[in-house]
């Protein structure tokens, strides 16, 4: 990407909530940093504050380094010579502004759409994602998957990246002549203004659920971080929710941008209606017309309205945006299924909250034919919210004939204790049908020798994944890969 190799401290202090300074401002800066290990000589060090660790700690490692100016919240007592501090309201707001006038306000350049909820984020951003590049447009996407570039594709980190790196994404979309970006915004990014500075043309609210209460601490928080989404979002862009969730006239309360609902049960702007449900897609009637998708379940009826709405109010004919959809498949890791030759269905799915999990488990009980088993193997991640972990076993038993509770990511925590938690949402009336295997592929290779003909595993809780975090270490590790291993074993 070509950039100014350097700008001047004083340009990039617009909006950034300065309140002090020690030093010059007329001074050139190399780049933008908050990680005092990537500091070189030159560069601007933004010491933010975070959950775990406080950057003004690392001041002295990043003029060592050597960083010429610092962004701080508090001075330091002594300062080094030859160095400019600025003092800021918030720095992890000062980062988002900084980075975007670093680059330019790359996002004043293209249609970003946002997209937030608890479920379907991923879905919703690489459909939208899809559907516009079979429209013949030049697209960036930015995902819990992965992040693209026009049709170059980057390892994506975390669901929202930091200011800095978001910055540039959308930089770089920009340079290569990409006209829109769709992209997660996840709660933790609007709380630590990551997406702060961004001009949002469109913003999509999908659902909430309890989910990353670890974080937030209350559901309340957690709601209020989605809001603050809509709450910047200018005049001239959209805001769109799904009118079905109870919570979505909460987000509109005090945006500014033009307020559409889409539903398949509420009086909204735009509805939908599914005819036909089974492994072979759905049917829905559409604004009052049919379209035949080869995407499954109600929960995929939801995030294709919010495609389809999202495309019509960025000014796309209805026959163009259906006639599309038609053609969209399954994104990775979301209700992706195949079968072995005895005709049992696999099904992997990113299902990890309670919501996800029963939306999932409802969509196979609506599909099956009642004459074979639903055998589930789930799991919770460690260092998340803890709560939801006897519920999701609950769900998991009261929709499945068999579960088998495993391991998911445990990161820091020990598996075991997070499998004795799980345990104890399983209802009394349900302890035969419920079998802890901690090893994840033991607990699949249990799931495919429990298997009659016809009927179907659930792997939850990984989806698209290709590792496993087990005390700080990522190995490798596919729900599908090993799933596709044991139906080989079951042909031969």
């Amino acid at each position: 990407m070509t950039i100014n190799p350097e700008k001047k401290l004083r340009d990039l202090l617009y909006k950034a909530g300065m309140t002090d300074v020690h030093g010059s401002t007329d001074i050139a800066v190399h780049v933008p940093r908050f990680n005092s290990k990537e500091v070189q000589p030159g560069d601007l060090f933004i010491a933010t504050t975070g959950t775990s660790t406080d950057g003004h700690r690392f001041i002295p490692a990043a003029i060592a380094a050597g960083a010429t100016a610092i962004v701080c919240e508090v001075f330091p007592p002594v300062f080094a010579d030859g160095v400019t501090y600025i003092r800021v309201k918030n720095s992890q707001e000062a980062l988002a502004y900084i980075a975007s006038n670093f680059y330019d306000h790359p996002s004043n350049s293209i249609r970003l759409i946002g997209v937030t909820g608890t479920n379907g984020k991923t879905t919703t951003v690489t459909l939208l994602y899809h559907l516009f590049i079979s429209l013949g447009f030049k697209c960036g996407l930015i995902s819990t998957v992965k992040n693209v570039v026009g049709e170059r594709e980057i390892p994506a980190t975390h669901t929202t990246p930091d200011a800095v790196r978001l910055n540039r994404l959308i930089a770089e979309m920009v340079e290569e002549g990409c006209t829109y970006c769709f992209m997660e915004v996840s709660s933790h990014a609007v709380d630590q203004h990551r997406v702060t500075g961004l001009h949002f043309a469109g913003g999509i609210f999908t659902n909430i659920t309890h989910d990353h209460l670890d974080y937030h601490k209350t559901f309340d928080a957690y709601l209020k971080a989605k809001k603050g989404f809509f709450d910047m979002l200018p005049e001239e862009a959209f805001a769109l929710v799904n009118a079905d969730d109870k919570n979505a006239k909460v987000m509109l309360q005090k945006t500014k941008a033009k307020k559409k609902t889409y539903s398949l049960r509420s009086v909204s702007d735009f509805k939908c209606r599914v005819i036909e449900n089974n492994f072979s897609g759905l049917l829905l009637n559409i604004e009052g017309t049919e379209v035949l998708t080869l995407l499954i379940g109600s929960f995929n009826a939801y995030n294709l309205l919010g495609i389809y709405s999202t495309a019509i109010l960025l000014g796309i004919e209805k026959i163009k945006v259906l006639t599309a959809i038609s053609t969209l498949g399954a994104v990775e890791g979301r209700f992706e299924y195949l079968t072995a030759t005895n005709h049992v269905t696999g099904i992997v799915d990113y299902a990890h909250t309670p919501d996800a999990l029963q939306n999932v488990l409802t969509t196979i009980r609506d599909i099956r034919t009642g004459n074979e088993q639903v055998i589930t193997v789930v799991g919770c991640g460690g260092d998340r919210d803890a709560a939801k972990r006897p519920v999701m076993a609950a769900i998991a038993c009261e929709l499945s004939d068999k579960v088998i509770l495993t391991s998911d990511n445990p990161r820091s925590e020990d598996p075991e204790v997070i499998l004795q938690q799980m345990k104890k949402g399983v209802p009394p009336q349900h302890y035969k049908k419920a079998l802890v295997i901690t090893d994840r592929r033991e607990a699949i290779k249990t799931a495919c020798s429990l298997t009659r003909p016809g009927d179907i595993i659930l792997l939850a809780g990984k989806g698209h994944e290709k590792y496993q975090e087990i005390k700080g270490v990522k190995y490798p590790f596919d729900d599908k890969q090993v799933l596709q291993e044991e139906f080989n074993i079951m042909i031969n």
